[in-house]
């Protein structure tokens, strides 16, 4: 089989921690590195969080810091649905790690380079790394063959009414990575709400008795709490939709689109703009919009991955 690589830029939050657990395990991906960027909490938490998680797996994927804060912006951290650390809070221990000096727009490039119009970029954060390296190094945009991020909504927002939380804490990153003219596949809030880790689920997960099952459900205690607020029947499992969209396509329903971000409007910032449901369009259809999933078939290959069940090929 071949293995379609991937670097991975997140925030290592509770559902970020989730996506790397599933794409350590799927056989279809190849994990090549890991940057942290700051969002669901500050950079110090997603970088220790990521060491932690190589230790929960028993890996060794090399990690880079990246962005403490957004281009332009004040961070805004989402304690309430992460918990204080970004991981729920959950003990982990934090094994003894590289601290490698290479930033992560920059080791982002390197990867690339070795992997020209290969290597998928997966970000489950804020694109503040993403818009960095663009910057830097505007052959990227050669070199990368796509770039899938959990972020945005063709309707409504979650951070407020009109944006998702990733695009509005760092809309000007977003927008450069738009403008970009790289192939890209937005997993907002459209899909992300359908993909829903219910309590028998991660109950299941815990009975295992697997470290990592039993992880599973301690984390996502202030997540459930926040999810009961506001209405829903469990916890999305935001973060795994790009993982999953690259391994197993099928699964899910998406359509081209003009997608543009506000950075400027007060009431919409950080709004991703889009002409799916317009009649008049944008000149350019920019990006392909992933608008549903079977979610059933995602939950069972997710705690497939979690228990360390579904990967038949090692790396």
């Amino acid at each position: 089989m071949n293995r379609l690589p991937v670097w991975l830029d997140c925030d290592a939050g509770v559902d970020d921690a989730i996506a790397l657990m599933a794409l350590h395990e799927l056989p279809e991906l190849e994990l090549l590195g890991i940057s942290a960027v700051s969002g669901n909490a500050p950079l110090a938490d997603t970088y220790r969080n990521v060491h932690r998680m190589n230790g929960l797996m028993g890996t060794s994927y090399p990690v880079f810091r990246g962005a403490e804060k957004p281009l332009l912006r004040e961070a805004h951290a989402a304690a309430a649905f992460h918990g204080r650390d970004g991981l729920g809070d959950v003990p982990l221990p934090e094994p003894p790690h590289e601290n490698r000096p290479e930033k992560a727009w920059d080791a982002l490039y390197n990867c690339a380079r070795e992997h020209p119009g290969e290597l998928n970029l997966i970000a489950t954060g804020p694109l503040t790394n993403a818009a960095v390296a663009l910057a830097k190094y505007p052959e990227l945009r050669t070199l990368l063959r796509q770039i899938l991020f959990m972020g945005g909504s063709a309707s409504a927002g979650n951070v407020t009414p009109a944006a998702e939380f990733n695009i509005w804490a760092d809309p000007e990153a977003a927008k450069l990575v738009f403008d970009a003219g790289i192939p890209l596949v937005m997993c907002g809030l459209d899909v992300t709400l359908r993909a829903m880790l219910l309590p028998e689920d991660w109950d299941e997960l815990a009975a295992s008795g697997k470290p990592a099952g039993i992880f599973t459900k301690q984390c996502l205690k202030p997540a459930w709490a926040a999810s009961q607020n506001w209405g829903l029947p469990g916890v999305a499992m935001h973060d795994a939709c790009p993982v999953f969209y690259l391994a197993h396509p099928e699964l899910f329903r998406a359509k081209k689109a003009g997608v543009r971000v506000e950075t400027r409007a007060a009431l919409t910032l950080g709004k991703t703009v889009t002409d799916l449901y317009s009649d008049r369009k944008f000149e350019e259809q920019n990006a392909l919009v992933v608008l549903d999933v079977d979610r059933d078939e995602m939950i069972r290959l997710l705690k497939d991955c979690i228990l360390g069940q579904h990967r038949t090929i090692r790396g």
